[in-house]
């Protein structure tokens, strides 16, 4: 799974007006008419990706929600709300 915070350079709790700023920046940097670079064309489309997936808030929150689930953002303090909401149950 791409981080597509990563990609932006961005932390997860950007704003909307924040990813679109990243967006600009990064793509203006790595455009492949702008930048020779071999992987240029490559990385301007992970940067692409990242802004459609983060610029959505519906795909935003299904793409955070995942992450979570994959302990990405912070695994102890994920785990702990696991193991709480376990024990709240059985208590």
């Amino acid at each position: 799974m791409k981080d597509h915070y990563a990609a932006l350079g961005l932390r997860p709790s950007a704003t909307l007006a924040d990813v679109k700023k990243a967006f600009r920046q990064q793509a203006a940097i790595h455009h492949p008419d702008r930048n020779s670079a071999a992987d240029a064309a490559a990385r301007f489309r992970l940067v692409q990706t990242a802004y459609e997936v983060l610029s959505d808030p519906d795909k935003r929150k299904a793409y955070d929600d995942n992450r979570q689930r994959n302990l990405l953002d912070s695994p102890l303090d994920t785990a702990r709300a696991i193991w709480q909401d376990y024990f709240s149950r059985i208590v």
